[in-house]
């Protein structure tokens, strides 16, 4: 495997895992030149091609690397790790295939992303959700922070009786 840092051509492992409930095989891997450490993910090639229907009519292939990006500017600054944003983009494209869309809406992706990022970090779910949501003013944050405050108090008061 070429190395991303310097370019040299033979990487060791340092590390495998399965992910994605063993359809993915995650390698940590090290460059023996310059030390750059980063990770691989291997999985079997899957001929169904996912296709995003845009908000304005037109298709795409679905690229999980935007999830990636997307999830990652949310998550700035954020005790999250870069191998959870790759899992849950990794968790999304894998639940589209296994439900048989072959085209699937972008705010369905978005809702996905959305539902996954609650479960990790409020603060990158409200940051993603403001830009996905198009919040516009103050009040779109109140209310979607209200909203998240009220979940989480009705999860406490659920759990006590």
């Amino acid at each position: 495997m070429k190395c991303p840092g310097c370019g040299a051509m033979e990487t060791r492992v340092i590390e495998t895992r399965t992910a994605d409930e063993g359809r993915v095989v995650r390698r940590r891997r090290e460059c023996p030149e310059c030390s750059h450490r980063f990770t691989t993910y291997e999985k079997t090639e899957d001929k169904r091609t996912l296709r995003v229907m845009k908000k304005d009519g037109s298709r795409e292939t679905f690229d999980r690397d935007k999830i990636i990006r997307g999830v990652g500017r949310a998550c700035e600054k954020l005790p999250v790790s870069l191998d959870q944003i790759e899992d849950l983009a990794v968790k999304i494209e894998d639940d589209l295939k296994a439900e048989g869309y072959g085209e699937v809406p972008v705010s369905e992706i978005g809702l996905r992303v959305m539902e996954g990022l609650r479960k990790i970090d409020q603060v990158a779910y409200v940051r993603f959700a403001s830009v996905y949501r198009e919040f516009t003013d103050l009040r779109s944050f109140q209310q979607e922070i209200a909203r998240l405050i009220g979940e989480k108090e009705g999860q406490k008061n659920g759990g006590e009786n």
